[in-house]
This record gives C-alpha cells, structure tokens and sequence, in this order.
C-alpha cells in the first residue's frame, strides 16, 4: 500500500534528479552556445523552433519565452513541416531542431529539408553523434544521464534540460538586446506586470464622476454629493482651484462632535492640501502613494486643474496589484 511517505520520498527524488541533470548542463555548453546566441540575434528574419513529440511541446514554450522577450520566433511541428508547413521558413531565418535521440524518423526527413532552405540550423540534443547532432551547424548539448521516470523511458529530466536551454538563450538575448522590464511590459500589455508599467492614470480615470462643491456649499449638499458620484470623496474647489477634500470619513467625525450640522459648510471640515496626482502618471506610483498615506482617494489634476477622483479599488480592479 502507497503511503504518503512513500509519494513524497518519491516525488522528492524526482525534483532533485532534475535539479542535478539541469545543475551538469553547465559541463556541456560549448561555444557552440556563444554563437547560436550571435547567430539568432543578427539574424535578418525569425527564429523558427520545432520538434516532435515532448520536444514539440517544449518548442512551444520555448517560442513563447522568445516572443516574449524581443525574438521573433515561430513553432513549427516537425511533422506537419512536410505536409506544407515548411513554407512557413524564409530566407534569413534562423532554425532550432529539437530531438532527445537526434535520430527519430521524422527528424531524418525534416533535417535534409531544412537544410536545403540554406537556413542555419542550430541543432538541441543529447547525442551528439546522431543525425542531429552531425547536420546542424551548431549543436546544444541537452545531455542528461537519465530520466527520473522508473523505467529510464518518459521524458522528464530530457525535456527540462532542453526548456532550461532554452530558457538560458532567450536571457542571453535578452541582455544582448539590453531588454528592460518596460520592453518586456510592451509584449504584455494586459498583463499585471504590462499594466503595471504602463497604464497611467488618464487611462483609467471616470471622467462621468467628478465630485465637488464649493467651500460654502452646506453639509447636506456635501452629504448629497458624495452619495451621488458614490466616490466617498468630494473636491472642494474655489476659483477653479482645488483647496480642499472631503471624505465620508470626514462627515463621519463631524456628526460625532456636532449635534447640529445647521450653518456648517465644506470649508469648515475640509482637509487642506490634499494628496494629488497628475493626470498623466503611473497608476502604480498613485497607487504607491495611497499605501504610504494610508488612504483610499486621490485628487487628480491636469496642469494644476481638478479632473477627478482615482479610487484604489479601481486599481486593484485592473489587477495591477
């Protein structure tokens, strides 16, 4: 009977085999490696990625992480290449072939295909001495010395080696290309990390609830337009200038020293000087102000004019946070 000891003994073992198949990689790059990163950076076209079977689905992924990050790439399924997809590579790409063995069938066939495009082709296996590993122009060394699986069969430690690989490519390039995390936001733009780099307030500021009185505007019609633009918050302004807010939290103190709200206006229990933040600034940087003032509203402004409110739960409703 499987114990719970014995699946966490085993799944344990499995993380540390990986680890130290992925920790030797470092023994098997060469400068081969140097020179697929030299090759794929001035390349006047695309990279093109494929493979078959779980190095397809690496390929994939590792298709993803380049486009990503600064490197026009594509998957191409190294079966269906043969049926048309072929058409797919253009002059002046780049080409990685993905094999574990380097000596499957449908590499045997593809190879000589790609190879008369006159496409560099950068070879990523664990045999050197394959089919693979003698056509390709450069070859990455994926070796591991065996799978994590029981049987030494399903890939496991192969296939995170050749992710590793191909992580470490797209950060080469990526340092080679002096990639910032704003580049990276322009490839994500609905992303956290995109949103947060990149939408400003303008983007996202109501225009439609603009709270605000004047400071001879009574309690009641300070309650009232609160209430209404639903905002918790009211500008005061005077002259067209902003000199003052109140807040729900403000009219809640009032009332708790006051018996009476008869003859008391906006400017009686406003707070002076609020915190305000340009129309055309990081959502992030207001959003970092009101968690460092511990408050929920911002004054918004455009060139000193008040434009409205930026709440934090309209922030926290984009996801940025």
């Amino acid at each position: 009977m499987t114990t719970n000891a014995t699946i966490l003994a085993s799944a344990k073992n499995t993380i540390l085999e990986q680890s130290q198949a992925i920790a030797q990689l470092v023994d098997y790059l060469t400068d081969d490696f140097a020179h697929a990163v030299e090759l794929i950076y001035s390349a006047k076209g695309r990279l093109i990625v494929t493979g078959i079977g779980k190095s397809a689905i690496i390929a994939q992924k590792m298709v993803a992480t380049f486009n990503s990050t600064g490197t026009p790439s594509m998957f191409l399924h190294a079966s269906e290449a043969i049926h048309g997809d072929l058409g797919m590579v253009q002059e002046g790409d780049v080409i990685i072939c993905i094999s574990k063995s380097g000596n499957s069938p449908e590499i045997k066939v593809l190879v000589p295909l790609l190879k008369r495009f006159g496409n560099p082709l950068i070879g990523m296996t664990a045999n050197l001495t394959s089919y693979l590993g003698k056509e390709s122009n450069l070859v990455l060394h994926a070796h591991v010395d065996k799978e994590s699986c029981p049987n030494n069969l399903a890939p496991t430690n192969s296939t995170t080696a050749q992710l590793v690989l191909g992580d470490a490519l797209a950060v080469c390039l990526m340092e080679k290309r002096n990639f910032k995390s704003e580049d990276f936001a322009k490839y994500h733009p609905g992303g956290a990390l995109g949103k947060k780099l990149l939408l400003r307030v303008t983007d996202m500021l109501d225009r439609t609830h603009k709270p605000m009185v004047t400071p001879s505007t009574s309690i009641k019609d300070v309650i009232v337009e609160i209430s209404e633009k639903r905002l918790g918050v009211t500008a005061v302004i005077e002259n067209n200038q902003l000199i003052g807010i109140i807040t729900d939290g403000d009219i809640r103190r009032m009332l708790n020293v006051n018996e009476t709200i008869a003859g008391l206006t906006a400017q009686d229990i406003m707070t002076k000087n609020p915190k305000t933040v340009a129309l055309d600034a990081m959502v992030i940087d207001a959003f970092n102000t009101m968690e460092d003032f511990s408050i929920t509203q911002m004054v918004v402004e455009d060139k000193g004019t008040y434009v409205g409110i930026l709440h934090i739960h309209d922030i926290l409703k984009e996801g940025i946070i």
